[in-house]
Order: structure tokens, then sequence, then C-alpha cells
């Protein structure tokens, strides 16, 4: 069945499908942060045993997400989101049931293997079923409003598990909506694929893998084993030789993992560090808010998942704002009143200790939430301003890779920051101290948004994306024929 022969009933009813499986996975990262500090009493692990249970995920999550969604177009999309599901659940529940810490990071790692095929092939499929531009524009709508109700139900619905049944069943949620799903899809998602599927990139995959895994290894691992013992400046040697190879790999790739030429576009490039800046400042800030409000206040999962309200009831409420402003006004706005009040919140606490003070930290919950909530809608927008309608779906999924690689790194660098600071014993009394520099960094996250903002989203970068979208049109309509090559970049018009 063609989307025009969808009743518009079927229509909300894939929509509804496609945002249950958004909200598993949204809902699995914030529900988790609630319950570290219990997972790592039982496991009696340390800081960095935290963080893998966190960047395990996001980390494979990161390296896939581009692959799963071209696949997805090859082979079918429905096809592929089934498959997704289906690895979604049986690894949720392998979670649940981890016997040790090396165990549930491995079964992380599956989840995050099904989760990369839902969120991007979901969003392929919406923009199939929505052929309307109102209809796909208020769909996109309803879907990016998930993100924030996982986040403004995570925090609660992770302490209520936690302190009345146990951390192990944040992870069974997963199974009756990833089952519901799955029977629904099969029976109501139509398939389809994409008209002009880009060809597999192995070699360009096996280099993003390397990269990042090496590199968040290295960020991680550095405070326990020295950061330049040869274990670590190994595994940074590998992540620099891996960011070599793509530099100088995918430019000769006909149809590349990512077509370096979008970052010729102000706008696209300013995107993918928004992003990248946004969600290592929300990583970072939800690790620390955990450690600090039950480790150091003594906080039980529950009480500790309604102080983190305010941030999320924030970025709940103006994230649809966002995105009517991005649609009136563009995204220049949104992106500055993210940036001053994601910066305003980090000094908060590295200068201020807004965390001592009840009043105080909860300012500082609410302006991080206000600015988180004005960040998401304008990264998208601003990713995809000007590009060719054939390259927006590709240009929206790096968008997506360097949120999962911001918020990897955020982990990473705070965790490693605060255990350099910290004994894995005696963190709790020293924490205010230790903490005071991973809020600079998460100050400075902030003030990264803000300066992009301004200045890649003005007349000057509008101008470079229009020549970066000419030169893209112009390149996939072929080269000369006297001067074709169908490998070398630098043969292309």
């Amino acid at each position: 069945m063609s989307p025009q022969e969808l009743t518009h009933r079927r229509r909300m009813l894939v929509l509804a499908i496609c945002c249950m499986s958004l909200l598993i996975v949204s809902l699995d990262n914030t529900v988790l942060n609630v319950a570290l500090p219990t997972m790592a009493r039982e496991f009696g692990t340390s800081i960095s045993g935290m963080q893998w249970t966190i960047d395990a995920y996001t980390l494979v999550l990161a390296a896939l997400l581009m692959l799963a969604g071209s696949t997805a177009d090859r082979v079918g999309r429905q096809k592929i989101f089934k498959v997704g599901l289906v690895i979604f659940t049986v690894a949720s529940v392998a979670c649940s049931l981890a016997p040790n810490l090396e165990s549930l990071v491995a079964f992380r790692m599956a989840q995050a293997v099904g989760g990369s095929m839902l969120n991007p092939v979901a969003m392929s499929i919406i923009t199939n079923t929505f052929t309307d531009p109102r209809e796909r524009a208020r769909a996109i709508g309803v879907w990016g409003g998930v993100v924030g109700i996982s986040m403004a139900a995570g925090p609660i619905v992770g302490g209520l598990l936690v302190d009345s049944v146990g951390w192990r069943s944040i992870f069974w949620i997963n199974l009756p909506v990833g089952l519901a799903a799955l029977l629904l899809t099969i029976r109501y998602v139509p398939e389809s694929r994409a008209p002009r599927p880009r060809r597999p990139d192995p070699v360009g995959q096996l280099l993003i893998i390397a990269l990042l895994g090496a590199l968040t290894y290295a960020i991680i691992e550095a405070p326990t084993a020295g950061w330049t013992s040869p274990l670590i400046t190994a595994f940074a040697g590998v992540a620099l030789l891996a960011l070599a190879g793509l530099l100088l790999y995918e430019p000769r790739r006909v149809d590349p993992l990512i077509d370096l030429r979008f970052f010729r576009s102000a706008p696209f490039s300013g995107a993918t560090v928004i992003a990248v800046c946004a969600f290592a400042a929300l990583g970072g800030f939800l690790f620390l808010s955990t450690l600090y409000l039950q480790n150091v206040r003594g906080l039980n999962a529950l009480h500790a998942g309604v102080w983190m309200l305010p941030m999320a009831a924030m970025t709940l409420i103006c994230a649809p704002l966002s995105g009517r402003l991005v649609g009136s006004r563009g995204p220049r706005l949104p992106l500055l009143i993210a940036g001053v009040s994601m910066t305003v919140s980090g000094v908060l606490f590295a200068a201020f200790d807004a965390e001592t003070e009840n009043a105080t930290l909860f300012i500082g919950y609410v302006l991080f939430g206000l600015g988180f909530g004005f960040v998401n809608a304008p990264i998208t927008n601003t990713a995809v301003s000007g590009m060719p309608r054939s390259q927006a779906g590709v240009a929206a999924a790096v968008a997506s890779t360097s949120r999962q690689i911001g918020q990897t790194l955020g982990v990473a660098v705070i965790g490693a920051v605060l255990a350099s600071g910290v004994g894995a014993s005696s963190y709790a009394a020293a924490f205010t101290g230790a903490s005071r520099p991973a809020w600079w960094i998460i100050a400075g996250c902030g003030l990264a948004v803000l300066l992009l903002g301004a200045l890649t989203s003005g007349r000057w970068a509008r101008e470079t994306a229009r020549r970066t979208a000419e030169r893209l049109e112009t390149d996939a309509q072929g080269p000369p024929a006297d001067t074709a090559h169908p490998d070398q970049h630098s043969t292309r018009p």
C-alpha cells in the first residue's frame, strides 16, 4: 500500500508505533541515570564502571546509526524496524538478568544495536508515510515531543522502580512496549524502500567504530591507567589514525558514509558541533547530578528523580516553543536562548556552588532544562538548512549521530575529570571540589552553543549553505564524461 492510499487514522497509528520505539530508547537512558548509584553498590564498581554502562550504549548507537538508516533504505524500512525491536527487547531482558558489570555492559551494547535500527528508521517511515508537508511537520513535532516526555518521566519512573522493585526492573518496561510495537508494526506499518539507496561503505563504518571506540576508551580509562601510559597512548593513536583514514578515504567514495562536502555549509558544520556540545553538556549534567543527589546528599532514587524533575519539565515545555520559534523566526533566537541558559547554569554550579543550596540548585536545574529544551529543534533544522531535498535525510542522520557522540564524550570526559579529583571510595566527601572543573566544562559547552549559534545562523552562513547546495545538486547530476572517474572526489565539478 502506497502512502497516498493510507487513511488518516492509519497514518496516525503508524506515527504512534514509531513514537513507541522512540519512547523506549529515550526512556532507557534517563531511567538508567537514576539507577547508577544503586547499580554501582551492587556490582562494587567505580566511576569508570558507571560511565561504561551509559557509554557502551551511546557509543554503539552513534557508530551504527547511519549504517542502519542506509541498510533500511536498501532492504526495507519495516523489515529493519522489526529486527531492531526484537533485538532491543531481548537485550533489555538480558540487561535485567546481568550477573555482573561486564555482562551488563555487553547487553547494553546489544541494546544499542537494536536501538540504532529504531530511531533513524522510524523517522524514515514517518517521512515516507506523511507526504503532505504540513502533516509531516506536525508528525515530526509529535515525534520530538516524545523525547521531552521521556526526559520528564524518566527520573520519576526510574526512582519509583529502583526504590520499590530494584534497579533491574528499569529494563522490564521495554518488554511490553517492545512486544506491542512489534505486533503493531507487523500489522499496520507498510514496507518502503528508497528509490536510490546509498551503497554500503564497510571501510568507512569500521573507521567510525575504531575512532569512537578508541577515543572513548582512552578518556574513560586514563584516570586509572594514567594519561601517558602506553595503553592510553596506543588507543589515542588508533583514534588519530582512524580520523586520518576517514579524511583521506571518504572523499574518494561515490556514496560515502559521511559526505565531507556537507561541512562546507556553515549551518551544517555549526549544527554538528552544537549537537556534540549540547549533548555532551546533557550527558555530563545528568551524570554529575545523579552522583551528587544520591551519594552526597544521601537521597534515595525517587527523591533524586523528583529533584531532577524541574530540568525535565522545562525541557518538555520549551521544546515545542523552540519548534514554533524555528518555524516563524529561524534557528538563531532559540540557539541564543539555549546557549545563554546552559552557560549561566554551568557557571552557577562551577563558580557559586549552586548545588549546596536548595534554591540555587533548583534555579540551576531550571536554567539547564530551559536551555536544552530550546537547543534540540534548531539542530536538525540548521543541519538541513539549504541542503537539497535528496540530501536532507543524510544531513539529519549526521546530526543525530552527533547527538550520540556528544552524550558519549560528555559522560566520558566529565567522569574522567571527576575520577581524577576523587578516589573511588571517597568521592562523596570531596565531590564539590572535584566536580568544579567538570561544571566549568559544561559551562564551556553552553558558551560554544551560544557562539556557534550566533556565527552559523546569519547571512554569511546562509550563503555558504546555498553554495554547498548548488555544488551538491551539480555533483548529483554527474561530472562531464571526459573528466568522470567513479572513485575520485577531486574530479567532481
